[in-house]
């Protein structure tokens, strides 16, 4: 099959032009670097190659030179017909530095390049045209003005696209004289000819940063903003896993009518309700989480963010650009450790990779919610925008982060090296202000909880059976003395000194798998333990049980920073290259969430 390579800058609305094209609900984010992989869909005859963003062949960092070396290839392979550019309307001259690189390669490779001025729309509102019939003639190839929001001329790309692949010979780039100049001189003479004056546009903008970008309002307004985003898990998700509750218990009650008394029906109730039961009440949270951060990623404030972090941050021997990686490792530690790439500095990268895993991620959601549900009591205040368990929520996910710059201050003392002294400084194109694509925002919210679903759930039915066989023999359910019971008491005592019992302890050891299997253990512990009593409602049940607020920190506190996730260990291992730094991250937090939970909890018992 016939390729059509898309490329193009950072912020550029390539990815929305990928998912135009394709009709993939690809991730569209806007801030830099969010892409560092390849992604591929089908458009008409041909397959679509989004390349991640990049704003030269001169590679300043590690993604960029991937993305680099991978482009190279491509325009060189025989099945490429087309390499698509993707130029930024409202920042021509920034778009057109890398466009004509690419330009050039292709013309050496006998390779049709078609352009698209993307955000088109933009420029229509301050009332200005570009002549793209004349821009293509200076260029020697095809030009398509088009809004990848608005889709102005999506369909006359999707026309001329199909028909200059088919043909790409009668499309090859054409010798103008625009290339007698280097591809810095040229932009700068194009934009002057095309462009917009940059300062209409960034007028808005400016007035806005003037107020984020404040070293005051803008470092309240981050905090205020950060303190919402960990509300909101609590506040909007509240009434979502409420149904699901009901909905899970109403489940339950159906197969208890009509399945008869027995090992069957018991296994159905306890395993399968009380272990995958508990677990599915927690992925509305998962999903609010994924809502909130893909709208500060879409509406161009995290690029903002990152820049308010920097000073902050390089105090712990980190970059702004390592705030990225945090943020996005509060859903899912592994593509933040892709994200590190985009740091130039090998040192300040290895060390955000190496701390990402401290960051609460979804699957620490359900843990924090069970926990926080047992021990904080639902109190609201300022008419429910601030709610106590939000509140618990903000400080948990403080506390990883201080955890993650305590540690990372410490690996950057140890890994200090006269490279400190040759860092590259700081640099980061603030995006455009845009409302969000909301379409690919929700596909992208639906699907962060059925992937979550789809990961976790397999493992935890798999654990749940076992935990329920082991728990409901010999004896038909009685948990006290079960096999389950047995192999708890052996490993008690390594978990006693945290006020918890057995069925914690191996809950505890069960969740190195993955965390979020903690809930599920318990649930199917809980529900052979209170079969009649309380089904889905596992919160009540760990209440009745008497879980006391000191044990309750400190298995907080462990959750924090222990890593329980080989996954993240693999990743890990794939971008350092060593096993030693991937397996002593696992020991080491492990070590030290035992020590932290264990100080916890003889303070407040």
């Amino acid at each position: 099959m016939q390729k059509i390579i898309l490329v193009g800058k950072p912020n550029s609305g390539k990815s929305l032009l990928f998912n135009q094209l394709t009709g993939l609900k690809q991730k569209v984010a806007n801030f830099p670097g969010v892409t560092v992989e390849l992604k591929t869909g089908r458009f008409d005859d041909f397959e679509v190659v989004d390349f991640p963003g990049t704003y030269s062949l001169k590679s300043l960092s590690k993604d960029e030179s991937i993305a680099i070396d991978q482009l190279q290839l491509a325009m060189a392979a025989p099945e490429t017909s087309v390499i698509l550019c993707n130029l930024d309307a409202t920042r021509m001259e920034r778009s057109l530095v890398f466009a004509l690189q690419v330009q050039a390669i292709a013309k050496a490779n006998n390779k049709a390049v078609v352009f698209t001025l993307n955000m088109i729309d933009e420029l229509i509102r301050f009332n200005h045209f570009i002549d793209t019939e004349k821009l293509s003639e200076k260029l020697g190839s095809p030009v398509f003005a088009i809004s990848a929001r608005t889709l102005i001329g999506i369909s006359e790309l999707q026309h001329g696209l199909t028909k200059i692949a088919s043909t790409p010979q009668d499309y090859l780039v054409k010798e103008t004289e625009i290339k007698q100049l280097n591809a810095m001189q040229a932009s700068k003479t194009l934009a002057s000819e095309f462009a917009i004056q940059s300062d209409i546009v960034l007028k808005r903008q400016n007035k806005i940063d003037s107020l984020l970008l404040n070293s005051v309002f803008g470092g309240i307004t981050f905090l205020v903003i950060m303190f919402f985003l960990f509300q909101s898990i609590f506040t909007w998700a509240a009434p979502l896993m409420d149904a699901t509750e009901a909905g899970i218990g109403a489940l339950a009650g159906l197969f208890t009518r009509f399945i008869g008394e027995g090992v069957a029906n018991d296994f159905v109730v306890d395993a399968i309700f009380g272990g995958l039961g508990a677990f599915l009440v927690f992925v509305p949270q998962i999903m609010v989480l994924t809502l909130i951060i893909g709208l500060l990623e879409d509406s161009g404030y995290l690029a903002r963010a990152a820049l308010i972090c920097h000073k902050p941050l390089s105090l712990f021997g980190l970059s702004g650009r390592s705030f990225i990686p945090y943020l996005s490792g509060h859903a899912c530690a592994i593509p933040a450790i892709l994200a590190a790439r985009t740091i130039e500095s090998p040192r300040k990268r290895f060390v955000t990779m190496m701390t990402v895993p401290l960051m609460s991620c979804s699957a620490r959601l359900p843990v924090y919610a069970l926990l926080i549900a047992v021990l904080v009591p639902d109190v609201q205040y300022l008419g429910g925008w601030v709610n106590l368990q939000g509140a618990m929520f903000f400080v948990l996910y403080f506390f990883g982060i201080l955890t993650a710059l305590v540690v990372s201050a410490v690996l950057n003392k140890m890994t200090a090296t006269s490279e400190q002294h040759t860092d590259m400084p700081f640099i980061l194109e603030l995006p455009s202000y845009r409302l969000p694509h909301w379409q690919p925002l929700f596909y992208r919210v639906l699907n962060s909880g059925v992937q979550f679903i789809k990961r976790a759930a397999p493992i935890i039915f798999v654990v749940s059976l076992v935990i329920w066989v082991l728990g409901y023999f010999p004896n038909n359910g009685d948990l006290q003395n079960s096999y389950l019971a047995t192999i708890g008491q052996f490993v008690e005592p390594i978990f006693e000194p945290l006020g918890i019992d057995w069925r914690y302890a191996v809950a505890i050891l069960v969740s190195f798998l993955a965390r979020e299997v903690f809930v599920g253990v318990l649930g199917t512990m809980f529900s052979i333990e209170n079969a009649d009593e309380n089904i889905a409602g596992l919160a009540a049940n760990l209440q009745a049980d008497g879980l006391t607020l000191a044990s309750g920190i400190a298995l907080m506190a462990f959750y924090v920073i222990a890593l329980q996730c080989v996954a993240t260990v693999a990743t890990l291992k794939a971008e350092t290259g060593k096993n030693r730094y991937a397996w002593g991250v696992f020991v080491a937090y492990g070590l030290l969430a035992y020590a932290v939970s264990w100080t916890v909890y003889t303070l407040i018992a």
